[in-house]
């Protein structure tokens, strides 16, 4: 979906950053959908593309100019799913449409509607060994030999170095790229340093909300009228519903809902 590239010494790989997040992927945390997500474009584009969602904060009065404009902890305003309300929705509309106006920023994610009904016994795995899956899932679609890609996850607990370890390896060893040609590298950033792992955060929230929403997870919670605003502006920006497979060459909203079959792994 990234496009051909000519990788010889006189041209070299095009590159691209690779922003992933995730979100409910314990196995026992009493949350039915899980999702994953990530948000990639030309890396001689990221800090343009950054600069830009930053200047819609500081046009929404959530940033200066100059700098960021810190709270009590000393971290600037990190976008959030978590956060979405209708006061500020706006403000999260604003960054959708930043999204979908930049040809050259994607997304892809992935729903599992149900992860209390995996049978890892059946594969001979545990739920840390099909997490590592679903992120090659992921992110291998994304990845086109003939060009060159760093990814970022967000630091998020003390396992955030082992699980970027391994999914280095895995992903290399998918590529047949022991030498890290292809994939450069797989690094931790913290996400309040990130407009583009925010906007992940924020595009996969809107996802996750809308199937939790479909199978009935939510019914016993308030209906969050900013968040439902923010989830019609992407399903009216991508004219797609956020709750079926996409066609699989989809490059801008590239959506997978993964079913365990018998046959076997994947969907």
């Amino acid at each position: 979906m990234s496009g051909a590239s000519s990788n010889s010494p006189t041209h070299p790989p095009e590159r691209f950053n690779v922003y992933c997040d995730e979100s409910c992927h314990l196995e026992r945390d009493r949350i039915p959908v899980m999702t994953l997500g990530c948000v990639w474009c030309p890396t001689d584009r990221a800090a343009v593309f950054a600069k830009r969602l930053r200047e819609i904060k500081g046009a929404h009065g959530l940033a200066r100019p100059d700098e960021y404009q810190c709270g009590d902890t000393g971290h600037p305003f990190e976008v959030k799913w978590s956060k979405v309300s209708a006061a500020k929705v706006a403000f999260y509309q604003d960054w959708v449409d930043a999204f979908f106006d930049e040809p050259q920023l994607h997304f892809r994610g992935i729903v599992i509607p149900d992860k209390s009904k995996l049978d890892h016994n059946q594969f001979e795995q545990d739920h840390d060994q099909w997490y590592y899956k679903m992120m090659y899932l992921l992110v291998d679609r994304v990845i086109n030999p003939k060009c060159a890609y760093r990814v970022f996850l967000d630091i998020k607990d003390t396992r955030s170095e082992q699980r970027r370890a391994k999914l280095e390896e895995v992903l290399r060893n998918s590529a047949r790229d022991a030498a890290g040609q292809v994939i450069e590298r797989v690094q931790q950033i913290r996400s309040h340093e990130s407009e583009l792992l925010q906007l992940a955060d924020l595009l996969l929230g809107a996802v996750g909300y809308q199937n939790r929403r479909t199978i009935g997870d939510l019914k016993d919670q308030p209906v969050n009228a900013g968040k439902m605003e923010v989830v019609r502006r992407i399903q009216r920006r991508s004219n797609k519903s956020l709750t079926s497979t996409t066609w699989q060459g989809e490059a801008k909203l590239n959506l997978l809902v993964w079913e365990q079959r018998s046959g076997g792994l994947w969907a």
